[in-house]
């Protein structure tokens, strides 16, 4: 199969693949605060993703190498709110997704 030029690309060991695009959508980051002391809980971030259809959730782990993460598949969680800026939003409403049930 012939591809453009501007898809392929030369991994580390030299050989030439394609980039295909899996899908695409809106995303929603968050960390985790000590409730106390208002500082990070713990060194990991949630990541979730949605592509206008349905959304998955990730956990980002920091490994001891710099610049290195661990990307771990998490179970959906459904609606939540979140804290931003002084008040609570919904991550559907982040994410312009319609309802819990609709993503399930």
């Amino acid at each position: 199969m012939e591809y453009p030029p501007e898809v392929i690309t030369i991994t580390k060991k030299g050989k030439r693949e394609v980039r295909k695009l899996v899908d695409h959508g809106t995303f929603v980051r968050y960390e985790y605060l000590d409730l106390n002391t208002g500082k990070r809980a713990e060194n990991k971030t949630k990541l979730v993703l949605f592509n206008g259809k349905d959304y998955e959730e990730y956990f980002i782990i920091p490994l001891k190498q710099r610049n290195r993460y661990l990307l771990l598949k998490a179970d959906k969680k459904g609606e939540r709110k979140l804290w931003s800026d002084g008040s609570a939003v919904s991550l559907f409403s982040l994410l312009k997704c319609n309802n819990d049930e609709e993503h399930q």
